[in-house]
C-alpha cells in the first residue's frame, strides 16, 4: 500500500526541482537567444547587406603597388652610401 502524502511530497519537489533546472538552462542560454533575436542581430543583418553592396576596385591596388615598388626602387642602399667612402 502506498501513502498517499508521501507521493504528493515527493511530486511537488520534482517540479521544483524541474523548474529550478528550467531556470537555470534558460539563464545560461539568454545571451546566445538575445543574440540571435534582439537589436544587435537586427543591426548585424542590416550591416551584412550594406557590405555585399561593397566592392574592391582593382585598378587602385595596381597603382599603389607600383608606386610602393617605385619607391622602394628610389631609396638608397648601404653599398650605395659606402662607396664615396674610403676604406
Amino acid at each position: 500500500m502506498v501513502q498517499q502524502g508521501r507521493i504528493d511530497w515527493v511530486s511537488w519537489l520534482w517540479t521544483a526541482l524541474l523548474a529550478c533546472a528550467v531556470l537555470v538552462l534558460v539563464a545560461a542560454e539568454w545571451p546566445r537567444v538575445t543574440d540571435a533575436l534582439g537589436r544587435d542581430r537586427r543591426r548585424s543583418r542590416e550591416r551584412a547587406r550594406r557590405k555585399k553592396a561593397w566592392r574592391v576596385i582593382p585598378n587602385e591596388t595596381d597603382e599603389f603597388a607600383a608606386s610602393v615598388e617605385r619607391d622602394l626602387e628610389a631609396l638608397p642602399t648601404i653599398e650605395e652610401r659606402d662607396r664615396g667612402k674610403p676604406r
